[in-house]
């Protein structure tokens, strides 16, 4: 009875790395200036060091979000980001701009 206790702690343990893993990924991605590349890099450094420490990554560390913000700062090269920063911020006023022209004209 107590294998199936155990079984089961571990399998939630694995669920919430995977879902931890999964936030981390996503919010990395969404960073400016993040590319695949990034992504494969930071994923495979956290999974190392889980792996050879036996922490969770939670554990060490900390909030994926954070983590996520953290890391692109560290692996992104600063003018890289700033220039994904500058693309975000004029595609985000042409949507406004169309959104509006759309309710103005009926468009």
């Amino acid at each position: 009875m107590a294998k199936k206790k155990d079984l089961t702690t571990d399998e939630a343990q694995e669920k919430d790395r995977e879902k931890w893993m999964a936030r981390f990924q996503v919010r990395l991605a969404l960073q400016p200036g993040v590319d695949r590349e990034v992504v494969l890099r930071a994923v495979k450094e956290v999974t190392t060091h889980c792996a050879e420490t036996g922490e969770h990554p939670r554990a060490a560390f900390g909030d994926p979000d954070a983590y996520a913000t953290r890391t692109a700062a560290r692996l992104v090269p600063e003018e890289r980001a700033a220039r994904a920063k500058r693309q975000n911020a004029v595609v985000d006023a042409l949507d406004s701009v169309r959104r509006a022209a759309g309710d103005v004209g009926g468009l």
